[in-house]
């Protein structure tokens, strides 16, 4: 068995584990998975305002989102960051997602833990919220990393081929330009952080072949999941919160439907 741990949801394809995320890491054999995509905490939540659906909302999306020190982050990040170095294979890689909140703690834990980065993706949004302070800039881009083991002679998949295709047959540059997450992909509920399906579209058919094993430790509504299973890849996604696991479930169910 690749893990020795209970499964919440167990399908050929699709598998959620409802869990910290650290004791479940824990309970993976080494070198098992072919990619991991990671949308960890940004530790946001301090009791501040933003806009959504041109609504003043708080900041707040829950106690795993709380604000921490400095230390207190990257102690955070880079134990995770160890667990998945361990179970991911030495020629898989690893995709993680922040903001300037949390990212550059993230570059520093991997590099610390025995990655090495790849490419530092540029997410640019079309329809940010406004900056209701008026103090900043619009904050309307995420950063997402994407890493290697730091080892010499080791080969990682890219299918550049296919990434030059889906471009108009020009090489893809690391700015990449989407909206938010459309709402109709939000039918069967909301998750404060959903991923737009287009960006994991990308990153699966960018990093993985067919029948690939792709883990998710920070999984939410299991948009990894849903691209995964849309191109024909294996998933695994842990969260501690089963309201967001049971919304997974039914985004799954409602693709098999399709």
């Amino acid at each position: 068995m690749e893990y020795t741990g209970k499964f919440y949801y167990k399908n050929d394809s699709f598998s959620l584990i409802n869990d910290d995320t650290f004791n479940a890491l824990t309970l993976f054999k080494n070198s098992i998975f072919d990619m991991i995509f990671a949308d960890p905490p940004y530790f946001l939540s301090d009791d501040g305002i933003t806009c959504s659906g041109g609504k003043m909302v708080s900041v707040n999306k829950g106690k795993w989102d709380k604000s921490l020190s400095v230390k207190e982050k990257h102690n955070f990040n880079k134990k995770w960051i160890k667990e998945c170095y361990r179970v991911l294979k030495d020629n898989g890689t690893i995709w993680i997602s922040g903001t300037l909140h949390n990212i550059y703690s993230i570059g520093m834990a991997l590099e610390e833990e025995g990655f090495k980065i790849i490419n530092n993706i540029t997410w640019q949004k079309t329809n940010p919220p406004p900056n209701l302070a008026c103090k900043t800039f619009t904050h309307s881009t995420e950063t997402i990393l994407w890493a290697k083991k730091d080892l010499k002679k080791t080969k990682y998949t890219f299918n550049y081929d296919l990434m030059k295709q889906l471009n108009n047959n020009k090489q893809m540059k690391d700015v990449w330009t989407t909206s938010l997450t459309k709402p109709s992909e939000k039918k069967q509920g909301k998750h404060p952080t959903q991923k737009p399906l287009e960006i994991l579209d990308r990153i699966i058919l960018a990093s993985t072949k067919e029948n690939d094993l792709i883990l998710d430790p920070f999984c939410g509504s299991s948009t990894t999941g849903i691209a995964a299973s849309k191109l024909n890849r294996k998933y695994i996604g842990i969260d501690n919160n089963k309201d967001y696991l049971d919304l997974s479930i039914k985004r799954f169910e409602e693709l098999k439907e399709k």
